[in-house]
């Protein structure tokens, strides 16, 4: 996730390394509704998956949402790999 449209990705996803999906966007806070790729990210995760983010604060904007999110992805069986 880039909090600017003009931020570049590539440092993130050469932190991260091989990928079978890349789920990304660019938007600074804002509403969930608005984070595409992360709520793309949570309805595709399955069973025995691993989501990989660069950095565990990128995934979410507070400790409330990260444990939710994180909740959501462990409750189908996925690990969060940091």
């Amino acid at each position: 996730r880039g909090s600017a449209a003009d931020q570049n990705l590539a440092r993130q996803l050469e932190t991260i390394g091989q990928l079978d999906r890349v789920f990304e966007e660019k938007v600074s806070g804002g509403s969930l509704k608005d984070w595409s790729g992360l709520l793309d990210c949570l309805g595709y995760v399955r069973e025995a998956d691993t989501v990989r983010v660069a950095s565990i604060d990128s995934l979410a904007r507070s400790m409330i949402d990260l444990r939710q999110f994180v909740g959501e992805i462990t409750a189908k069986g996925a690990v969060v790999e940091n």
